[in-house]
């Protein structure tokens, strides 16, 4: 492997671990403002509700591409986009302002300011850095609010919804063919050269399998082994390295790393693959052998 594929390669890893490690340092002040996304943790029709927001939201982003709707997808993902970040910065500047007229304001104004230097300045080290916020921040919300059975079983349900999406109905190829167009910042860019500008080149057609100046890895894929890493290091109790990580967390970062080593081999074969199939599934399986680790221990 050359050079040129050897260090974007390594900066996924990377990144996924500013992810992961994000999320954790997140969910201390998520905890502390109560934000959730379901009132009931344990309810296992939590990763259904889950699962059916995700493909609503897809049917309708597939009809926005087919009908060429261009501006009206760029304003979906954008207020989508702006949502996010208003709940982000409210669990942190709530958590150290508490929560005011003042601190609100202060909330829609930084969420304003990041949505408009996506949108006007997309280039793929600010699409990223903002990328790694949203990640772990989204990641925070829903690991502090979904208990660590939910999350297994909604990892292994996205796992197989990915896969088939990709491999056979395909129609997620063409999801991320339409937001890549628009240069929507809702993935993360990898590029394979200095003076790689998504701005001026974006992509390229994901299916060709040709060569192309970056790597690509979509935000979901970053952010659902991040879910279970939080939510096993807020629902589950035990011995913490350095007071802070659980073993089945740790265990949940290396599975996940793991994983992405298994999809990075398949990645460079050229052609889409499908992220999650690897990743929850290296998730879940470092999951439990640091619960076994934890409870052995206990």
């Amino acid at each position: 492997m050359d050079t040129k594929n050897l260090i974007p390669l390594l900066a996924m890893p990377a990144l996924l671990l500013a992810v992961e490690i994000g999320a954790l340092l997140l969910s201390l002040p998520v905890q502390a403002s109560g934000i959730v996304a379901f009132q009931d943790p344990t309810s296992y029709a939590n990763p259904v509700i889950f699962i059916a927001i995700i493909l609503a939201f897809t049917a309708f982003l597939l009809v926005l591409i087919k009908y060429d709707l261009k501006k009206v997808i760029g304003a979906v993902i954008g207020i989508s986009i702006f949502l996010t970040f208003i709940y982000i910065f409210m669990a942190i500047v709530y958590a150290v302002m508490g929560e005011s007229d003042l601190a609100t304001v202060i909330v829609i104004v930084l969420s304003v300011l990041v949505t408009v230097i996506l949108y006007k300045y997309p280039e793929w080290y600010i699409i990223d850095g903002l990328g790694v916020l949203m990640g772990a921040g989204v990641a925070a919300i829903f690991g502090a609010s979904l208990d660590v059975l939910p999350v297994v079983i909604l990892l292994a349900l996205l796992a197989v919804y990915d896969a088939i999406s990709v491999y056979k109905t395909k129609h997620m190829i063409t999801l991320a063919e339409g937001v890549i167009d628009q240069k929507t910042p809702i993935l993360f860019v990898i590029p394979k050269r200095r003076d790689y500008s998504f701005i001026k080149e974006g992509i390229g057609k994901i299916a060709d399998g040709g060569e192309r100046s970056a790597f690509i890895i979509g935000m979901g894929d970053m952010i659902m082994p991040a879910i279970l890493v939080v939510s096993a290091n807020v629902f589950l109790k035990g011995w913490r390295l350095a007071g802070m990580v659980n073993l089945p967390a740790l265990g949940a970062i290396i599975g996940s790393l793991a994983g992405l080593v298994v999809l990075l081999h398949f990645v460079m074969s050229g052609k889409p693959q499908a992220g999650l199939p690897p990743l929850c599934g290296g998730t879940i399986l470092g999951f439990l052998a640091g619960w076994a680790l934890m409870t052995g221990m206990g």
